[in-house]
């Protein structure tokens, strides 16, 4: 998935067992996506929080938090650290793998089929992907800045 592709739409659950559908949300205004690979990680949560408790610095977007835990693990991990963002739950890895953002069965030394690369996508109101970034290194963290200079500029 690169900047200028239209973003696959998707239907997601929140922790609150709430269906959330890409093209729905981009009704309301622009979506920033930010794919992780587990929650209560160091760097999972040190973003999570970093965007949450920012969030006004990324208005007007929709942010996002899109792992491949369960529901109810996403749910004591948003609870646990109070954030302001809705994480949605691909534990299928489905929607990962459409942006490109999935471990191809490795993730360091472990193997697994369904982790989600830490990445983040900011998406416009016409689904078009505004802002990409895919780190392949778990323990790095999405240019903030730079994802919010994007946002700016829409």
């Amino acid at each position: 998935m690169t900047i200028g592709q239209k973003a696959p739409d998707f239907t997601l659950f929140n922790t609150d067992k709430e269906a959330v559908t890409l093209s729905d949300e981009l009704k309301n205004g622009p979506v920033l996506l930010l794919f992780f690979p587990a929650a209560f990680t160091g760097v999972c949560t040190t973003e999570l929080n970093t965007v949450s408790n920012d969030l006004d610095a990324y208005a007007p977007a929709r942010v996002f938090g899109v792992s491949t835990d369960t529901l109810f693990t996403l749910g004591e991990f948003s609870k646990a650290n109070a954030f302001n963002v809705d994480l949605l739950s691909d534990h299928s890895a489905d929607v990962a793998a459409q942006f490109d953002s999935k471990y191809d069965g490795n993730f360091g030394p472990m193997k697994y089929d369904r982790i989600a690369k830490r990445s983040a996508f900011l998406i416009d109101t016409e689904g078009v992907v505004r802002y990409a970034e895919v780190l392949e290194n778990p323990g790095n963290m999405p240019d903030l800045d730079a994802i919010q200079s994007a946002i700016a500029s829409l």
